[in-house]
């Protein structure tokens, strides 16, 4: 089975598996500012709306699809390159 970023960053930070965490738990573990993580997960929200085919059968939210965006881009996904102007540090 292949690992997920969010597995990854529960994994790095020492939580549960499939722990759930919000945009400020992650910018507070992390480092990086809470509203460019909020930002990104807005990009994701529009994604799932203006890019339908391109989001999984199991994605069944916009904020579910937005928040995977943001553990993307804090584990050094690819979203990590395309949002590199958000990931910034406090």
């Amino acid at each position: 089975m292949v690992e997920t970023y969010k597995n990854k960053f529960n994994k790095k930070y020492g939580f549960a598996k499939d722990a759930s965490h919000s945009v400020a738990e992650i910018s507070k573990l992390t480092g990086y500012k809470l509203s460019g993580l909020k930002t990104i997960v807005e990009k994701g929200e529009g994604a799932f709306y203006s890019n339908p085919q391109s989001v999984r059968p199991q994605v069944k939210s916009a904020t579910q699809w937005g928040l995977a965006r943001v553990y993307s881009a804090v584990m050094g996904g690819k979203a990590a390159k395309v949002d590199e102007s958000h990931l910034v540090k406090k």
